[in-house]
């Protein structure tokens, strides 16, 4: 019996199978593609074909919003899948492949074989409500569903959980504070496993700076360029989904190894940039937790950027944070601790097994 898992994120697409056995979860192959090249019906096909005997048993997808109604694991029926497409607006470079992806599956598969949705936001369902509300009508909020709902909940929830593998002995986990850098970032506070705050909100343009999205921005900005650019909502959400982030002030890419090599005044702002508005958001999570006992990088750009690692993490020893130059540099796309021995704070790199976390998921849900 297998467990397929599709994990949808806003530039690539991650396929991997599962075997249950008796010391948990076997993986049976797994491979990754850019957006846009190839159908999802045909690189499903030819995954199954190369990597599985038979067809699975389970698919299980990973789904970055959820939205209000949608809180935790799901068999996907026709009343979940038209949810998933209802709060599209809100990650629009997200639901809307995930539900492709759920049809490609049923085309190729049949509709018998279930699929599960896990989503992104379950994990901050429970955010604390301080940390969940915005300063709007609260009338206003309630009629639209309008909270912090947080995402990257897979990754955050991967990276705590091997934390916690990792140190037993720090009594239910300590206190932690996450980063998932990739074309998407985020960061989140954890303390004894749970969240305080994470830093994208209501969708996943909220936060740290990105790929192709800007993060946070003054809101009368917003309105500002709309009228002085003459764009419609649609046009202002493909600037700043789509055009915006590491590309927008580069003018180069949105990819962080091209900037890292760039000779260009404009790609070394952008990489300060985004450092920089790290480690902001490092001091409020410092805040939130009155210290941490570990900082964790996951994702692309964490596990294999030591140079962003280390701008992040610049001038932080007031915190009790020391990294160690040489453990940092070798550190790429593996495990390790980068933090040097006396570090009060440990700071690890972690590569994020979001697939293996889906496939769990989808074998717990009910009537799986």
């Amino acid at each position: 019996m297998h467990v397929l898992t599709i994990n949808t994120g806003s530039s690539s697409v991650r396929i991997a199978a599962f075997a249950p056995d008796g010391t948990g979860l076997r993986a049976c192959g797994a491979e990754r593609h850019d957006l846009g090249n190839g159908a999802p019906g045909e690189l499903l096909t030819a995954f199954l074909k190369r990597h599985l005997p038979a067809p699975p048993r389970l698919v299980a997808h990973r789904v970055v919003h959820g939205g209000a109604r949608l809180t935790s694991t799901r068999r996907i029926d026709a009343a979940v899948e038209a949810e998933i497409g209802r709060i599209a607006p809100l990650a629009p470079l997200h639901n809307p492949v995930a539900l492709a992806w759920v049809s490609a599956c049923r085309e190729v598969l049949g509709a018998d074989v279930p699929q599960i949705a896990v989503f992104d936001t379950a994990f901050y369902a429970h955010l604390p409500e301080v940390a969940a509300t915005y300063a709007l009508p609260h009338e206003l909020s309630a009629r639209h569903e309008v909270r912090r709902y947080g995402f990257h909940g897979l990754a955050h929830q991967a990276l705590w959980s091997r934390w916690r593998a990792l140190r037993p002995d720090i009594a239910d986990s300590g206190r932690v504070i996450s980063f998932q850098l990739g074309a998407g970032c985020s960061v989140t506070a954890i303390d004894r496993g749970r969240p305080l705050d994470t830093s994208m909100g209501f969708s996943p343009l909220e936060g740290l700076v990105m790929a192709t999205r800007c993060g946070d921005l003054d809101p009368g900005l917003v309105t500002f360029l709309q009228r002085a650019e003459s764009l419609s909502a649609a046009d202002m959400e493909r600037l700043l989904n789509e055009n915006s982030g590491l590309r927008g002030v580069s003018g180069i890419s949105g990819d962080m190894r091209t900037l890292l090599a760039a000779d260009n005044p404009r790609a070394r702002l952008a990489v300060q940039l985004y450092c920089y508005r790290a480690r902001k958001y490092l001091g409020a999570y410092l805040a939130v937790l009155g210290g941490a006992d570990a900082i964790l990088f996951g994702g692309g750009v964490g596990e294999n950027a030591a140079a962003v690692r280390a701008a992040i993490l610049d001038g932080m020893d007031w915190a009790g944070i020391q990294l160690d130059a040489a453990a940092n540099n070798a550190a790429s796309g593996r495990e390790g601790r980068i933090s040097q021995t006396d570090s009060r704070t440990e700071v690890w790199v972690i590569p994020v097994d979001e697939s293996r976390i889906l496939a769990q998921e989808a074998l717990n849900a009910p009537n799986s």
